[in-house]
């Protein structure tokens, strides 16, 4: 397993997590609305550190679905799990090892629907000081720490006629790293949030 990790400072002065924070708070949704017609699936956005990066994974290329894509710890809900926030908090533990509390979720995105496996995706949101350690497991083949504000800057329109849909599509660039689909989609909302309140 490899972890790909960018030491460039941002540009100006780095901002204030708690700014951030303010921004991407929101009130917690977490119940499971199973209609049977889709699939659920949840995600951990986690933001970090003093020159804010966000932790995001590239896929292994062995997996069935997704297989070497970019995108945030998470996977499928199970019947086992509370609510679709256990879901996000036990993948990304399983993922990446990282053990978040429920306590430590400030807000939520919009839900997003991929286009190919019909998964409908709950993305929660964390901001901290620091993260422990990283160990990813099989199903990760990298773990990328992107810095936040120069990531968000490159996002374009996703003109790939593969990822053609009626949704809005985008595309953001990190090192030799294209995130799209989703993910992508999540990484917008947080820009929309952080333009709105003259962060970005």
């Amino acid at each position: 397993m490899i972890t790909t990790e960018n030491n460039e400072s941002m540009d100006g002065i780095a901002l204030d997590l708690e700014k951030i924070k303010n921004a991407l708070s929101s009130t917690i949704n977490a119940k499971v609305h199973d209609d049977k017609k889709t699939k659920l699936a949840a995600v951990l956005v986690i933001i970090y550190g003093p020159e804010p990066s966000i932790l995001m994974t590239e896929r292994s290329k062995t997996m069935d679905h997704h297989a070497g894509e970019i995108s945030f710890p998470g996977g499928r809900w199970q019947y086992d799990d509370a609510d679709l926030l256990s879901t996000a908090l036990r993948e990304t533990r399983e993922e990446v090892g990282v053990d978040i509390q429920r306590e430590q979720i400030v807000g939520q995105l919009k839900p997003v629907t991929t286009l190919n496996s019909g998964y409908t995706i709950a993305p929660f949101i964390t901001i901290q000081e620091k993260i422990p350690l990283i160990t990813p497991n099989h199903e990760i083949e990298s773990v990328l720490k992107i810095p936040l504000i120069p990531l968000l800057k490159t996002m374009d329109g996703d003109k790939d006629p593969a990822h053609r849909s009626i949704q809005e599509m985008f595309i953001f660039k990190f090192q030799n790293y294209l995130i799209w689909g989703a993910s992508a989609r999540m990484l917008n909302q947080i820009t929309v949030a952080l333009s709105s309140n003259g962060l970005l």
